[in-house]
């Protein structure tokens, strides 16, 4: 994988600091997950605000400025699913409304695109 521009680590560091209050809201619904999720990575040109790199997914939020750049996010889409990644993309109004929901959706696409090796333990002495 090619080194990323020091330019653009730079950025996706202020990017983790100064996060949205929706990307708070995710990422504490995501950051325990497994596979792993990270936020603000670079690829390519672009910083994607979360993704899960062993599933190639990245999930993207869309406040308000996203409605005057339809085309920007189009281009942008291509060129991540030209990389493989699959886009999810999701309103701000819908994390701060459904927070839980809009992870288990994230999650469940992450267990599709990667094909579940095993059903889910059960609770430790389930039973007994």
């Amino acid at each position: 994988m090619p080194r990323v521009a020091p330019d653009m680590t730079s950025k996706a560091r202020a990017l983790r600091r100064s996060a949205t209050e929706e990307e708070r809201l995710l990422w504490k619904r995501l950051r325990h997950a497994h596979p792993r999720f990270t936020r603000q990575l670079p690829v390519g040109g672009y910083i994607v605000d979360f993704a899960c790199r062993a599933a190639r997914i990245v999930v993207e939020l869309d406040g308000s400025q996203h409605l005057d750049a339809v085309a920007y996010d189009v281009a942008r889409t291509t060129f991540l699913e030209s990389l493989g990644w699959q886009v999810l993309r999701f309103w701000n109004s819908d994390i701060r409304a459904h927070p839980d929901g809009v992870a288990d959706a994230i999650l469940s696409t992450v267990e599709a695109r990667l094909g579940r090796t095993h059903p889910r333990p059960l609770p430790f002495r389930e039973g007994s």
